[in-house]
C-alpha cells in the first residue's frame, strides 16, 4: 500500500467485494479519488457555513438595515434555486463526458457570487444591499445546482457502494470541525452588536474555500461517460417533459420524492428556532457564534456515525431522522409555551441553541442518508436523471411547504414548527415503504 491507500483504508471501512466490481482503472484510483471527494466536500460544507441562509445572512441583513420582509425569502431561494433548474440543465450536462468539469464550473460560480456578497456587505446598506445579496444568492444556488447534479454521478463512477455514505459522513465531520472553530472565533470577537464589516470578511473567506474546492475536484480521475448524441433545438423542453413523465410512471423515484418531501421537517425548522431566539433579544454576533458552533457540533458528531449507518440502510436513517426531528420540535414547543419561560435568560438561550443543535444533527443524518439513497438507487445516466427529477420536483415542493410554514408563522412561529413536526411524523410512515437499496 502507498500512503494514499493507507490513509483511505484508515478513514473508511473498505468493501473488497464491491471494489472488485469496478473496472481496473477505476479500482486503482479509488483511494486517491475518495480522499479528494472527502476534502472537496468538506471544504464545500465549510463554505456553506459562511453563507448560511438560516443564520449568517439573517444576521447580516439585520446589520445592514435590510427590511425584514426580505429575510423570509432567503431559505426558499437558497434551497429551491438549486433544485428547480435541474431538469432543464440535465440534458446539457449529460453531453459532458467528464462530469467533474460541471462540478468545477459550479464551484467557481459559487465562489464568484459569495465574493460579490462580501463586497456588498462591505460597502452597501438598506434595501439596495438586500436586493443585491438576494440576487447573488440566486446565482449561488445556480452554481450549487450544477454541483448537485454532477457530484452524485462523479461519486458513483469513482467509488463503490459501501464507501459512498462514509465519504459523505467524513466530509460532514471535517466541516463540523471548521464550523466549530468559526463559531468560537465569532463568539470571541463578537462581543457587541452584529457588524457588517466582520461578516463581509466571513463571506470573503467562504469565496476562497470554493476556489479550493474547484482545484481539488479538478484533480479527480474520473472515467469518461458514454458520448451523448447532440440534441435538436427545443429538445431540452421535450426532455423536461419526459423526465416528469418518469416521475409519474416510475414508482420508486416517485415514492422517494414523496418521502423526501416530508423530510423537510429537519431542513425548514432550524431557521424558525433561530427566529425565536432573535425575537427574544439574542441578536448580537456572540449569539450567532453559538448557533454556528451548534451546527458544527452536529456535523462533527453526526458525520462519521451517519455515514456508516447510511451505507447499512439509508432508508431507515432517513425515516428515523425525520421522526426524531419531529419529537425534538414538540418538546421545544412545549417548553417554550410553559408559563414563566424567558427566552433571553441563560436557560432560554441554552434551550434554543440545544434545540438547534439537535435539529441540525438530525438533518445531518437525513441529508447523508438521502444523498446515499439516490446514488445507490440507480446506475449511469439514469442516476443523473433521478437526481435531476427528484431535485426539480423538490424545488417546487419546497416553495409550497415554505410558503405554508411562512403563512403559519404569521400566526405564530410555534404553529409553523408544529406543522413541520406533523410532516415529519407522516414521513416516518411513508418512508417505511421505500425499497431497500443499500449494501447491507
Amino acid at each position: 500500500m502507498n500512503a494514499t491507500e493507507k490513509i483511505y483504508s484508515l478513514l473508511l471501512k473498505r468493501d473488497a467485494d464491491a471494489e472488485r466490481t469496478l473496472p481496473e482503472d477505476v479500482r486503482r484510483n479509488v483511494p486517491r479519488n475518495g480522499l479528494r471527494l472527502v476534502a472537496a466536500n468538506a471544504l464545500q460544507s465549510s463554505g456553506d457555513q459562511t453563507v448560511n441562509a438560516s443564520t449568517v445572512l439573517p444576521w447580516l441583513f439585520d446589520a445592514l438595515g435590510v427590511p425584514a420582509a426580505l429575510t423570509g425569502v432567503l431559505v426558499p431561494i437558497r434551497e429551491s434555486g438549486s433544485m428547480l433548474p435541474q431538469a432543464f440543465l440535465t440534458p446539457l450536462i449529460l453531453r459532458v463526458r467528464h462530469r467533474k468539469r460541471v462540478f468545477v464550473a459550479g464551484a467557481l460560480v459559487q465562489a464568484t457570487s459569495v465574493a460579490a456578497m462580501a463586497a456588498t456587505a462591505a460597502i452597501g446598506s438598506g434595501l439596495a444591499a438586500g436586493l443585491t445579496i438576494v440576487a447573488m444568492l440566486a446565482v449561488f444556488s445556480l452554481g450549487r445546482c450544477l454541483c448537485s447534479i454532477s457530484s452524485k454521478d462523479v461519486q458513483g463512477r469513482t467509488v463503490p457502494k459501501g464507501n459512498r455514505g462514509q465519504i459523505n459522513g467524513l466530509a460532514t465531520t471535517a466541516s463540523g470541525l471548521v464550523a466549530i472553530t468559526l463559531g468560537l472565533g465569532i463568539r470571541y470577537f463578537g462581543d457587541g452588536e452584529a457588524d457588517a464589516g466582520q461578516l463581509a470578511w466571513l463571506l470573503g473567506g467562504g469565496a476562497v474555500l470554493w476556489v479550493m474546492v474547484a482545484v481539488l475536484y479538478s484533480g479527480i480521475r474520473e472515467p469518461a461517460g458514454q458520448e451523448q448524441p447532440a440534441r435538436e433545438p427545443g429538445d431540452t423542453q421535450n426532455w423536461f417533459l419526459r423526465t416528469f413523465a418518469l416521475l409519474r410512471e416510475d414508482r420508486d423515484v416517485r415514492h422517494f420524492v414523496v418521502v423526501r418531501s416530508f423530510l423537510l421537517v429537519s431542513a425548514l425548522s432550524p431557521p424558525f428556532v433561530v427566529a425565536l431566539s432573535v425575537g427574544a433579544g439574542n441578536d448580537g454576533l456572540a449569539g450567532l457564534g453559538g448557533f454556528v458552533i451548534a451546527s458544527g457540533l452536529a456535523s462533527l458528531l453526526g458525520g462519521r456515525l451517519f455515514g456508516r449507518l447510511a451505507d447499512r440502510s439509508s432508508r431507515t436513517l432517513m425515516t428515523a431522522g425525520a421522526g426524531a426531528a419531529s419529537g425534538i420540535i414538540v418538546v421545544l414547543v412545549v417548553i417554550v409555551s410553559l408559563p414563566g419561560f424567558s427566552g433571553d435568560s441563560p436557560a432560554g438561550t441554552l434551550l434554543f441553541i440545544s434545540g438547534y443543535l439537535l435539529l441540525t444533527l438530525m438533518h445531518t443524518g437525513v441529508r447523508v442518508a438521502r444523498k446515499t439513497y439516490i446514488v445507490d438507487m440507480a446506475e449511469g445516466d439514469l442516476r443523473t436523471t433521478y437526481v435531476a427529477v427528484s431535485n426539480s420536483a423538490m424545488g417546487v415542493i419546497l416553495l409550497v411547504v415554505g410558503g405554508i410554514s411562512s403563512l403559519l408563522a404569521i400566526l405564530g412561529i410555534v404553529w409553523a414548527l408544529m406543522f413541520l413536526a406533523l410532516m415529519g411524523l407522516v414521513g416516518v410512515v411513508a418512508g417505511a415503504r421505500l425499497p431497500e437499496v443499500s449494501r447491507r
